[in-house]
């Protein structure tokens, strides 16, 4: 088995990790932070106390004798002139108490379990009060679950990059996977106090933490049998449980099950937003965008004041093609604010011991820094101040779909479809003055101008366009100030309108006791959010950005000079361009990044391209060194690496694969790191491993 090392974080003074840990507990609202584990150290000879050092992790199994064997094998790392070094340096004290700290987000209590090495063995708990309880066998099936919940969902989540974070499988074997069913089954009811995902408002029986964790773990291990046998009990219960039920008979390809199912769940509860949502997703896979238009507006009616819904909804009308539709759907998405992990503030430490492991390391895995440390040094400002960077939760996923229109359309005909459809600013103030006595203007004039409302004043009839949006022609950044590139022109403010509709309806009905009223504009359209208005000139932003740097490349690429740029610019580039749904550019950035060195970023952004290109090869060796580079950090569990290595055995075999990684220049223990996605292929029997591979080992 290949060496895991412990990273170590010093305190100033011992014990006040756990205790700013204990002050934090009332400020926690949803699935809390990782466990941690926090280590008194004595010295080897004296047994003075020397050293408080604490460290996070993920995926322990939380019962106390699970937790003294973790602090156990703690003891082999830190074993004097045996164990990891200390700055270089063989360590001279060892470990004399340990406590593991563990939230129990159902009870919104922390599970303390101290151990004294060697010695006793105590689990209490501590309120939000800091006072002191007994830890009952329901609070430990609690913290387990949540544990397993949070080890799913925070391994890939990079809120949750924090210093000195080990992650470990907490599905390893069958045993663990009995263990979490069952407590699943106990508990699956209250998961809604387990909070939810950012893009849902309130938790739900089945729309929360617990429930997408349920499906992560079905993902993972395949094992959509016994996720169907845990189903159907709840079910036997709660008939609410049908829509869970009928997505894991879809993703399994029990395609006729799942139908008969929804058929019969909706005649029963006809409103039922997760129902038709299903449905909704199901007529889109099948293209039947008719039956799928149907379902997701019945799904609006029944969740109005769910982002899920609504941007189902804003997808169809895309694959429609009816852009117009897609726009005035996406304003009316109820939006609502990200809410932020909960992490809190530690003391200053004293050190931060960050040690090298010995084995499964690629040779060019960067050891000189933590990811993100000092990331934005020497970076472009115009590049590390990009917003849509920054964008989460509904807000993010409002923007992607944003981005499918503009992938579809294109930016200009966005701008157009904009005017057609929301209140201009240009619009607001031509009708105020017209109003006034001045000489009326001709309507189609803001279709006209569209690029000129929108954005810095060009116009779509001249064939020119915002600085950014077309390559090249440089006679059209002449005369544009900076300010009109940061800040486009945005729709008109609501309460202006407002004022204006109620002076047009006075001198309306003034006209019609003459018999000649005529409509006003805006009778035709819609107010923009504010939200939307801002992500349009985040788009610009983007689109500019892109632009300009396609435009930079190509005139150094025709000069034939060098295009050079640091690691961080290039990953931006990347992902600037994955956001705008250009491949190909971003492929190239991405493969630059890792022409300097070896970095997380860029290899998960191969991962997605090559996953969709579906080539075999490079996923499996992007793979191996995102294994290794994890491993260098402490993180020994993915759940989108253990699916994208579950897809490649199922497509290519497990022996293929086998002699592909051997058959490369990886070192050995790389490939026994890599044997471990092999050994869950075993446990769960995953459609592909071939029972003879351990004669091959």
């Amino acid at each position: 088995m290949v060496a895991t090392a412990v990273p170590e974080i010093q305190e100033m003074v011992i014990g006040e990790a756990v205790n700013a840990r204990t002050a934090a507990l009332s400020s926690f609202h949803s699935l809390g932070p990782p466990d941690l584990v926090h280590l008194t150290k004595v010295h080897a000879r004296t047994n003075v106390q020397e050293a408080g050092t604490y460290h996070y992790v993920t995926g322990i199994d939380t019962s106390s004798a699970s937790i003294a064997a973790y602090l156990n094998t703690l003891t082999y790392s830190y074993a004097p002139g045996e164990g990891q070094l200390w700055f270089g340096k063989q360590q001279n004290w060892k470990i004399q108490t340990g406590v593991y700290c563990c939230y129990n987000a159902l009870s919104r209590v922390d599970l303390r379990v101290r151990v004294h090495i060697p010695g006793s063995v105590e689990a209490f708990v501590i309120d939000e009060r800091g006072e002191k309880h007994k830890a009952t066998n329901q609070i430990m099936l609690e913290t387990y679950l949540c544990s397993v919940v949070r080890a799913l969902l925070f391994a890939d989540d990079e809120d949750y990059n924090i210093t000195a974070y080990r992650r470990f499988n907490p599905l390893p074997n069958r045993e663990a996977e009995e263990k979490f069913l069952d407590a699943a089954e106990k508990l699956f009811t209250r998961g809604w106090q387990l909070g939810s995902e950012s893009e849902v408002q309130v938790p739900t029986l089945l729309s929360n933490n617990l429930t997408a964790t349920f499906f992560k773990y079905l993902d993972i291990t395949g094992r959509y049998n016994e996720g169907v046998n845990l189903l159907e009990k709840l079910r036997a219960k709660e008939p609410d449980f049908a829509p869970l039920l009928a997505r894991v008979l879809l993703d399994m390809d029990e395609e006729v099950k799942a139908v008969k199912l929804l058929q019969d769940s909706i005649k029963a509860s006809p409103r039922d937003p997760n129902l038709l949502d299903i449905q909704t997703r199901f007529c889109l896979s099948k293209n039947r965008l008719d039956f799928a238009l149907a379902t997701a507006k019945r799904a609006v009616n029944s969740a109005p004041s769910e982002f899920g819904p609504w941007a189902r909804l804003v997808k169809v009308y895309i694959e429609q093609h009816d852009f117009q539709s897609a726009l005035l759907t996406l304003n009316s998405c109820p939006m609502f604010p990200y809410q932020n992990v909960d992490l809190h503030r530690m003391p200053v430490a004293q050190r931060i011991h960050l040690p090298i492991p010995v084995d499964g390391v690629i040779q060019d895995i960067i050891d000189d820094a933590m990811p993100g440390e000092n990331e934005n040094v020497n970076v472009d400002p115009a590049l590390s101040r990009l917003p849509a960077a920054s964008l989460r939760g509904t807000f993010s996923k409002a923007y992607e779909l944003l981005v499918e229109i503009v992938h579809e359309i294109g930016w200009d005909m966005l701008l157009k479809y904009r005017s057609k459809v929301f209140i201009m600013e240009e619009e607001y103030r031509s009708l105020k003055t017209e109003t006034n006595g001045t000489k009326a203007r001709k309507h189609d004039r803001a279709d006209s101008n569209a690029s000129h409302v929108a954005v810095n004043g060009t116009s779509l009839s001249t064939g020119q366009t915002p600085d950014g949006s077309v390559a090249g022609d440089e006679d059209d950044k002449k005369g544009m100030s900076t300010a009109d590139i940061v800040k486009p022109v945005q729709s008109v403010d609501a309460e202006l309108v407002k004022g204006s509709e109620e002076h047009h309806s006075t001198s309306s009905g003034t006209s019609e006791q003459a018999g000649s009223a005529s409509p006003t504009p805006f009778r035709s359209k819609r107010l923009c959010e504010r939200w939307l208005d801002n992500l349009f000139m985040v788009m610009y932003e983007d689109m500019r950005v892109y632009t300009l740097w396609r435009a930079e490349f190509a005139h150094f690429k025709s000069q034939q000079l060098p295009y050079n740029k640091s690691l961080r610019e290039w990953e931006i580039l990347g992902a600037l361009a994955m956001r705008l749904k250009h491949t190909e550019e971003a492929a190239d950035a991405f493969s630059q990044c890792m022409n300097i060195r070896i970095s997380s970023r860029p290899l998960k952004g191969l991962l997605d391209i090559y996953t969709a290109r579906n080539e075999p090869a490079n996923i499996l060796h992007v793979t191996v060194k995102l294994t290794s580079y994890d491993h260098r950090w402490y993180k020994e569990f993915s759940p989108s690496l253990i699916v994208a290595i579950k897809r490649l055995v199922r497509d290519e075999g497990s022996q293929k694969l086998r002699n592909m990684i051997h058959g490369s220049d990886y070192s050995a223990t790389v490939a026994e790191l890599m044997d471990g996605y092999f050994e869950m292929a075993k446990q769960f029997k995953w459609p592909g491993f071939e029972d003879d591979d351990d004669g091959n080992k």
